[in-house]
């Protein structure tokens, strides 16, 4: 059989068709000191294409934070960033993209992000306690996006449900920029003991490699160079190229994995997410400054006749390498028969630094471990920028533009129910929010809040970003979006740890798209810095663009925080009557890049407001220290929409008890500034009558500006003369227009 199997030809127009230039082509013939053959050329495109190499972006990625006291995994060491709770406890958490895979398949695009993300998490012997999401699309009018938005969200839904993994927080942002290619960023959270971390890694010479979980199908084949090359109406084509999910299969692979570690069995061991096997078997053998023999006939398949290109490159779910600790191979595999799974030795390790594959015993690929992968022979790029015409062309605005003979309880009326700022139920009551029964805080506040069991503490979680902010002004939304982060998780009366993040841009070719990713770049770097919090890993996804256009730079947070006491956990809605509203913070005569502007006027344009980063690290500090001294009854931070919207939600997002507020502002500015600006660094407040006074000094004493501008009471929101709006029309608007858009699905 041997004899008979042959490979392709390799040709100028094959090496094109894999994503390679003539540069990279004579780098491989370089490293491999010949012409590879088709299976060669299948690895290295894949290692080598952006989603696995990064190669357009690692330059950059290495300019950000990533030293911290508490980090026990740094950025890009392992599947995940850890960070130490204390206890004897680490919270993991990464974020990635699923967003290709979910524009051609939404529902498998979005449930195998998810499975992706989980077991990043449990690789590392992290038991998984809380799924978050970042989901970005076109406007709900078009019939298209209530598609993709449906598929989307069964399929993160499906997925978590089945799996057992409460689903507690995320955001979802409506703009005709992602029409074509909506973003579906994935984020998983675990918990694990700190002297059980385990390592993606194989060494060891003679330790067997063994393949866990699911066989190996024809799906997902080249995902991985599919998502590295721009949308268009030949992608549809590539349906093959999406992976299909299996949660049952999942939680499965969970407990054995988990029990595997735990008994100590193995030396490390990997997720076969992009590029299958031949990225988990040159990774984990280059960072263990080894080589891999991999038996490709071993490898258990569904499908008949699957060349080893096929199985090489296919990104099959629910499968795992595994470095066995040599004589282990037997109770590795009792554990995985207990559960159910398939369990095969595939190779060996080495100690030639060689990623062999074999084909009943012949060579069909051989090449250095190390010159494949991320940090060792994969290129790296400095690419070209150049700023866009359109930054300065949209950053003035004028503010007698826009008039001011508005009645300002419709205006309220519309924005509460527009599709960016109404309650997003439709979509979060899909997801099982409470399995598991730790979650405290669920979807509907500034943070999701999760217990962690036999500690009074807890953890504060949170995505963020604004895309039209980042589209206006790079760097500066990208700060906005790492500040609104801490200020969402400190809210909610945790103290921010680190970072990580999905980075959503277009074409790194076009210079102009690369400026506005270096920029998004700096400007997050530069508040995590100021607000401690290192970045311990994520995703770049680039070509993210339709025939039409590029997504709007977006730089989605994913951050996490730690709540001392249970006795901190902080809500946004306003408790009781009789207590006291304080806005913290200053309001601003600005309107640029609001959501005011594209609702009411349509119009997309204005400098996003800046943030003042030392005096928002200082307004946090105090406000954290505040609450844990016991008083503040809600803590909600001012973002999209602005003071009006903010000060609505502080009404009537319990949606078991909704209550009224009288507010008085002194403020001299436009009205529509007062109501809708979104300048950053304010905060509303609430607390008892008779601790009132004893906060207020304290901020004050703080340096934060506070100022008391109401009460909470009555079934009306009324603001000075503006607005004096019914909360049931209020809630109405804000509850039941998601479900209007969406009832429009076409059958």
């Amino acid at each position: 059989m041997a004899e008979e199997f042959k490979q392709p030809e390799v040709t100028p127009e094959l090496v094109k068709s894999h994503g390679l230039n003539d540069e990279e082509y004579a780098k491989i013939k370089d490293i491999l000191g010949r012409e590879p053959n088709f299976t060669e050329l299948g690895v290295y495109s894949v290692m080598w294409s952006e989603h696995c190499s990064y190669k357009n972006s690692i330059a950059l990625l290495k300019t950000l934070p990533r030293e911290g006291a508490n980090l026990l995994a740094k950025a890009g060491e392992e599947n995940a960033g850890a960070v130490d709770i204390g206890d004897g406890l680490a919270v993991v958490f990464k974020i990635e993209s699923h967003n290709h895979p979910s524009a051609i398949e939404p529902y498998q695009g979005a449930a195998t992000g998810v499975g992706g993300i989980l077991r990043d998490i449990f690789t590392m012997g992290a038991r998984p306690i809380a799924s978050l999401n970042s989901l970005h699309f076109g406007s709900p009018e078009n019939p298209r996006v209530r598609y993709l938005v449906d598929g989307v969200v069964r399929g993160i839904g499906d997925y978590g449900n089945s799996f057992g993994v409460p689903t507690v927080a995320g955001e979802v942002f409506f703009d005709d920029a992602y029409t074509g290619n909506p973003l579906v960023n994935a984020m998983a959270v675990g918990i694990v003991k700190t002297d059980g971390l385990v390592s993606a890694v194989a060494k060891g010479e003679g330790n067997p490699l063994m393949i866990v979980g699911s066989k190996t199908g024809r799906d997902g084949i080249h995902g991985a160079t599919f998502a590295s090359e721009e949308l268009s109406e030949a992608s549809e084509a590539k349906r093959p190229s999406v992976q299909i999910g299996d949660p049952f299969t999942e939680k499965l692979l969970l407990e054995a994995t988990l029990e595997i570690i735990e008994k100590n069995l193995i030396v490390g061991i990997q997720d076969m997410g992009a590029a299958g096997i031949t990225c988990s078997s040159s990774e984990m053998s280059a960072k263990g400054e080894a080589g891999v023999e991999i038996h490709i006939d071993k490898v258990p398949v569904r499908e008949p006749g699957m060349t080893p290109y096929e199985i090489l490159l296919s990104e099959s779910q629910e499968r795992m390498l595994v470095c066995v600790k040599k004589g282990k191979e037997d109770a590795v595999r009792e554990v995985f028969d207990k559960w159910g799974l398939d369990s095969t030795i595939i190779g060996q390790v080495t100690a030639d630094g060689l990623m062999t594959c074999k084909l009943d015993g012949q060579i069909v690929s051989q090449a250095p471990s190390e010159s494949l992968v991320l940090g060792g022979g994969a290129p790296v790029y400095h690419r070209e920028t150049k700023r866009p015409a359109y930054l300065d062309k949209l950053a003035k605005i004028k503010l007698d533009d826009y008039p001011l003979d508005k009645n300002w309880n419709d205006i309220l009326h519309t924005m509460i129910g527009a599709p960016n700022l109404c309650h997003k139920g439709w979509v979060f009551e899909q997801y099982d929010s409470m399995v598991r029964t730790n979650t405290a805080v669920g979807p509907g506040s500034d943070a999701a809040v999760l217990r962690i069991r036999k500690t009074d503490k807890a953890l504060a979680m949170a995505t963020d970003c604004n895309g039209r902010h980042c589209y206006l002004n790079p760097h500066i939304g990208a700060m906005n979006a790492v500040a609104e982060s801490a200020r969402n998780i400190v809210c909610s009366g945790g103290k921010p740890l680190a970072v990580t993040n999905c980075l959503n841009f277009g074409n790194p070719y076009k210079p102009e798209i690369y400026y506005g990713f270096s920029e998004a770049v700096a400007g997050m770097g530069e508040a995590c810095r100021i607000f401690g919090t290192p970045v311990t890993g994520g995703n770049v996804s680039f070509y993210n663009e339709d025939p039409e256009r590029a997504v709007f730079p977006t730089p989605t947070i994913g951050m996490v925080g730690l709540i001392e006491s249970t006795k901190h956990i902080t809500t946004q809605w306003f408790k009781d009557e009789g207590d006291i509203i304080f806005l913290l913070g200053e309001n601003r005569e600005e309107l640029g890049a609001s959501e005011y502007l594209r609702t009411v006027f349509d119009e997309l344009k204005g400098a996003p407001p800046e943030v003042d980063l030392l005096f928002e690290k200082k307004l946090q500090n105090a406000l954290l220290e505040a609450i844990k001294n016991g008083g503040i009854k809600s803590a909600h931070d001012i973002s999209d929409g602005g003071l009006a919207i903010a000060l609505t939600e502080g009404c009537v997002s319990n949606k078991d008890r909704q209550i009224g507020a009288t507010i008085k502002l002194v403020d001299q500015i436009r009205p529509d500034c007062l109501l809708f600006s979104e300048a950053p660094s304010r905060i509303i407040i609430s607390s008892s009558p008779d601790r009132a006074a004893e906060i207020e000094k304290y901020l004050k004493d703080n340096d934060i500006p506070i100022a008391k501008i109401g009460a909470v009471g009555g079934d009306r929101l009324k603001i000075n003369e503006f607005i004096d709006a019914p909360l049931e029309t209020l809630a109405d608007a804000y509850y039941n227009s998601m479900t209007r858009f969406m009832e429009r699905l076409e059958k």
